[in-house]
């Protein structure tokens, strides 16, 4: 019987705060336009959460189910090859936050979208129905898509586009073109992260068959990638602040770039995949950092 403790793992907790940051910036960005909802805030971020909790609950039970979760793996232990939780039981804990999941988000639909027609509300509904099988079909089921090197497609669309854009129009009801640069940004930090992730577990990821962009491209090209990534991330801001009409202030953004550039040394000189673990965090801090400044520019 699993425990409390061991469903607190098999959470991941540590990926909340990347997946919040785009709900984040897009509920900032609302805010410094003057259509910030309270009750869109709460309902975006918690639709967010139940999404990403189903998303670490689906990636541990199809690594196990695939064969891809075993002795050769480098990233923390997962929780239904450790046996510290069954796949019965695993798979029933999927299906309970694929209702939770949408149950929040219509309740999100019904606060935000629903004012501005049924054909916007179907849209995402849509939208989040196409959020619920991304979640899944990374690792789950026939062909998932996470072992074919489209995880960074759907981490961009998803950790950028769809959740800073999609939540502003939700405060909002309008969207501007040039707010896809700030969406950009935070989706290609979490691409990033995502990149790591890849470049810690290339070796065994190989082995089995899950054929991450970094195994198709090799260990050292996806240095270079990682490093476009980073860079992209830092210009589309920056590009942001000068096309758009916002506070000067939001330059204060370029304090994470320490940051970025200690991640960036590390990924270009360590040898060893396995050490990349931790900068895992360092990027996931950055982008929530990122999306904090516009708040803080935003509330000034």
């Amino acid at each position: 019987m699993a425990t409390t403790k061991d469903w607190i793992v098999a959470f991941r907790l540590r990926t909340l705060p990347l997946a919040v940051s785009s709900i984040l910036l897009g509920c900032f960005l609302a805010y410094a336009h003057g259509t910030f909802s309270w009750p869109v805030a709460i309902l975006a971020v918690s639709t967010t959460l139940l999404l990403q909790i189903l998303s670490n609950l689906a990636n541990d039970y199809g690594d196990s189910a695939s064969g891809v979760d075993g002795e050769h793996r480098v990233g923390p232990a997962r929780s239904v090859q450790g046996g510290a939780i069954s796949a019965a039981a695993m798979k029933r804990a999927i299906y309970g936050f694929v209702a939770l999941s949408l149950l929040s988000g219509i309740g999100l639909i019904v606060a935000g979208a629903l004012q501005v027609g049924w054909l916007t509300a179907l849209l995402f509904f849509g939208l989040g129905l196409a959020a619920i099988a991304a979640a899944i079909k990374y690792t789950m089921g026939a062909n998932p898509y996470g072992y074919q090197g489209l995880g960074d497609v759907f981490v961009l669309i998803f950790f950028g586009w769809v959740g800073v854009l999609g939540t502003f129009f939700l405060h909002a009801h309008q969207l501007e073109v040039v707010l896809l640069l700030p969406a950009t940004s935070v989706g290609l930090l979490a691409v990033a992260v995502l990149n790591l992730n890849n470049m810690r577990d290339h070796q065994s990821d190989a082995k089995t068959g899950k054929h991450t962009l970094v195994v198709k491209i090799g260990f050292q090209a996806a240095k270079v990638y990682h490093t476009l990534l980073l860079v992209g991330a830092i210009v589309a801001t920056g590009l942001y602040i000068l096309l758009a009409d916002t506070d000067p202030w939001l330059w204060m953004y370029l304090l994470i770039l320490p940051m970025l550039g200690s991640n960036l040394y590390k990924v270009w000189t360590t040898t060893e995949p396995q050490q990349l673990d931790p900068e895992l965090k360092k990027i996931a801090l950055s982008a929530l950092l990122l999306a904090l400044f516009y708040g803080i520019v935003a509330i000034i």
